[in-house]
């Protein structure tokens, strides 16, 4: 039931208005003793006092309609706890009220609205009946009172305590006061006072369970007290919080008068306390000689400026920018080589050359404790892990790490900096990025550096030739700040994936370190090492402790990936975790499951690469070249036919202009070998030539297809076939000669994932061949040749 303490005025209107209830549903109670009970939720009822209450619940509406029939009187007794809608016996106090009903009306909402006087408090014996509604047998509590100079007593410090209370507590009306005032039985004077106190349901029931009003009184001068004692804390609290906001109404009203004087004086208070934080922050950041100055003129502007103009706005921030960027601030680089050694091979497998040059820096670095950072910019396709390796370095040498995208970037102020014109410009990306990590040292990497474009806004390549030159950037130049910072011991590093479109001057001035694609067996200790624990923990496997065997992890390599890096590898062991965890959450899995080459081909489907020897489809018109993508190295078919015509040479395949002028001179050079090897007279006159290369949506270009267009025109003049299991590359000339080409790494590697292990190379690129893995080499077998006679001899079956 929701009771609630408030006043109702029961005119003669309302009562007109509404039903009375009175209804003879329920029989009187046939006992002495024995009343319907009312469960109160959230109050208590002491004798004497005359209160409104709402009932709602069904239980306490039938109680009601039965009290009205035992001379108007049922017990109310409180909840323990208000929450429970329909109590038990034992979620009730022991202890209740005996109240008379005055006045019962029935709402439209079916609640009843009552007018109740508490007579006695009484104990409750037992429950004699729980449906409809409750009915007890009670006991009354009678005040036990002795009187003497201990009541008197006690009653006058009740009457001096709740006099401090009503005075200090606005809630209690005066009119309350003087009437207790002339009360002087203490049963009584402790119901009521107890009634007007705003304390714990809990708190009451106590001093209602009591019969001995010494007891009462008591306990009603420790409750007094302490209530007495938080009205005086939020007194203190409430003048403290007033005597605060005079203060600063105070504070505010000198400030002003102050202000006031000090414009008579030409003077501003509040500019001159903005200056003296300023000119404490240019001290502490310890600028170079040229910025502290710059700052000082800048500061000297403000201090002249009005307090709210666009310039003051603009001269705040570039101040702010100046005191913020790390002048002096570095991070301690770590020394010790074995340990950075560790944590390179922690973070990536392979990759020597790299770790090998950090590794060079960090020993002069200890040998000499000045000294420029490095410039560097990693080649090589994508997904070899170029970016993560930057972050492992910037791990390795103990510094932070900063990575900007250049992917795309056309503007030259991302990497200057806008003019200080207009509000809103800021600094480039270098000096944000070094503001964000607040050390001038950090390892900074320039990713995707051959993505960057150009536009009538500037071109970013030719901004980052003083970033990037160790004889330049311990002066460079914001366009925003218009002073010289230094960045010379930051550590760039740049990524790209290849350098014709990197600007030469640009890639003059860094370092380069070609990382090439993987081998298998790379990328199996890749997966193995790194990958598959990584996958196993992000998809919740660790429990389960599933063993992906070695031929489960190179199915998966040649099956369903074909790339230089391990990207889509990643991708495909994630999915095949994945299916896993399905597993797992379904159907069950054993725990150190086997991932083998069966289950691999279940989870993953129908492979997605055919495992074509792809150099054994060799025959007449038909050769196996190299050539080298972003992507690393590729097999590149060729296929020459010849059919009766009228001497057209036909080029498909998405060709470019350098690849069709390589077939054009492999054609004269076939011509001037027409006798050598018996053509027929005129054939490039009575036939037509058609040279294709396969998959004719990919374009195609560069010279180091010529030695294999050749081949495979003078195989399908000649009618004979190329070698089974060859591939080759290398530029040719009119007069046969073979001249070097680029990416033999990557080429050879991708006839070795092909199987195919006969390479023909030019001889001048043997000096490439220790870039190669070793065990790599060990596996193929490497011709090198001088001119096309040597390719013919060695490509095309003997002629029969």
């Amino acid at each position: 039931m929701n009771s609630e303490k408030i006043n109702i005025n029961f005119s003669d209107n309302e009562t007109l208005a509404r039903e009375l209830l009175i209804e003879e549903d329920h029989p009187p109670m046939k006992n002495p003793g024995e009343y319907p009970l009312l469960p109160l939720r959230d109050m208590v009822i002491f004798p004497g006092m005359i209160i409104p209450l709402f009932v709602g619940r069904s239980k306490s509406v039938a109680a009601l309609e039965a009290g009205m029939q035992t001379e108007k009187r049922i017990v109310l007794v409180a909840q323990k706890q208000v929450e429970i809608d329909e109590p038990s016996p034992g979620d009730l106090y022991s202890v209740g009220t005996l109240i008379n009903i005055l006045q019962l009306l029935k709402l439209p909402d079916g609640s009843i609205k009552m007018l109740v006087e508490g007579i006695e408090r009484v104990h409750i014996d037992a429950v004699v009946m729980t449906e409809p509604f409750y009915v007890v047998k009670t006991t009354p509590m009678p005040d036990r009172v002795n009187k003497g100079p201990e009541i008197q007593a006690l009653l006058r410090h009740v009457h001096e305590l709740f006099e401090q209370y009503v005075k200090m507590n606005r809630k209690v009306p005066q009119e309350t006061l003087l009437s207790l005032m002339n009360l002087e039985d203490p049963g009584r004077l402790a119901d009521n006072i107890a009634a007007h106190l705003a304390i714990k349901v809990s708190d009451k029931q106590r001093l209602l369970a009591s019969s001995n009003p010494i007891t009462r009184l008591k306990n009603l001068s420790k409750i007094l007290s302490s209530e007495i004692e938080i009205l005086e804390l939020e007194q203190n609290i409430k003048n403290e919080v007033r005597k605060q906001m005079e203060q600063s109404q105070k504070e505010y009203y000198l400030h002003e008068q102050i202000k006031a004087i000090q414009r008579e004086l030409g003077k501003d208070g509040e500019g001159a306390e903005e200056w003296s934080k300023y000119r404490n922050r240019i001290k502490k950041a310890k600028m170079s000689e040229e910025a502290e100055k710059k700052a000082i003129e800048e500061l000297e502007r403000l201090s002249v400026m009005p307090l709210l103009s666009p310039e003051a706005t603009v001269v705040r921030s570039y101040l702010d920018w100046l005191c913020d960027l790390p002048w002096s601030k570095s991070t301690k680089d770590r020394l010790d080589i074995r340990k950075a050694e560790n944590i390179l091979n922690e973070d990536h497998y392979g990759l020597e050359k790299p770790k090998e040059r950090i590794l060079e820096f960090l020993a002069v670095r200890k040998l000499k404790k000045t000294l420029k950072g490095p410039i560097i910019c990693f080649i090589g396709p994508p997904g070899v892990g170029k970016t993560s390796l930057g972050r492992s370095i910037a791990r390795s040498l103990g510094r932070k790490f900063v990575r900007v995208s250049l992917g795309g970037v056309r503007d030259e102020a991302e990497i200057r900096g806008h003019r200080r014109t207009y509000i809103g410009s800021m600094p480039g990306r270098i000096i944000q990025s070094l503001k964000k990590v607040k050390s001038n040292n950090p390892v900074f990497l320039l990713d995707e550096i051959d993505k960057l474009s150009a536009d009538f806004r500037g071109d970013p390549s030719s901004a980052l030739l003083e970033v990037l030159d160790p004889e330049q950037n311990f002066t460079f130049s914001d366009h925003y700040l218009e002073v010289e910072f230094d960045l010379s011991n930051v550590m760039f590093i740049a990524t790209a994936n290849v350098t014709y479109p990197i600007p030469a001057a640009l890639l003059d001035r860094m370092e380069i370190i070609e990382i090439p694609s993987y081998t298998e067996e790379d990328k199996y200790h890749i997966a193995k090492d790194f990958l598959i624990p990584k996958q196993i923990n992000e998809h919740g496997l660790s429990n389960f402790k599933p063993l992906f065997s070695k031929a489960g992890i190179l199915q998966v390599i040649t099956d369903y990936t074909r790339e230089a890096g391990v990207r889509n590898l990643e991708r495909e062991l994630a999915s095949v975790c994945r299916k896993l965890a399905r597993k797992a959450t379904t159907d069950g899995i054993n725990k150190k499951l086997s991932v083998t080459p069966t289950l691999i081909n279940e989870l993953l489907g129908i492979p997605r690469f055919r495992d074509s020897k792809i150099g054994r489809e060799n025959g007449v018109g038909c050769a196996t070249g190299l050539a080298v993508t972003s992507t690393g190295g590729e097999i590149l078919s060729t296929e020459v036919s010849i059919m009766e015509g009228s001497g057209q040479l036909i080029l498909t395949g998405k060709l470019g202009e350098v690849m069709q002028e390589s077939a054009k001179a492999a054609l004269s050079y076939a011509r001037t070998r027409s006798r050598k090897f018996n053509l027929v007279r005129d054939f490039y006159k009575r036939f037509d030539i058609h040279v294709h290369v396969p998959e004719g949506a990919i374009p195609k270009d560069g010279p180091s297809a010529g030695i294999t267009l050749a081949a495979a025109l003078i195989s399908a003049l000649t009618g004979r076939p190329v070698t089974q299991g060859l591939a080759m590359t290398g530029e040719i000339t009119l007069r046969g000669n073979v001249l070097p080409v680029g990416g033999i790494k990557e080429k050879v590697l991708a006839a070795h994932r092909a199987d195919i292990n006969r390479v023909i190379l030019p001889e001048d690129n043997r000096k490439d061949i220790p870039d190669i893995p070793p065990h790599v080499v060990e596996q193929m077998n490497i011709i090198f040749v001088k001119d096309m006679d040597e390719v013919l001899n060695i490509a095309l079956t003997p002629d029969n």
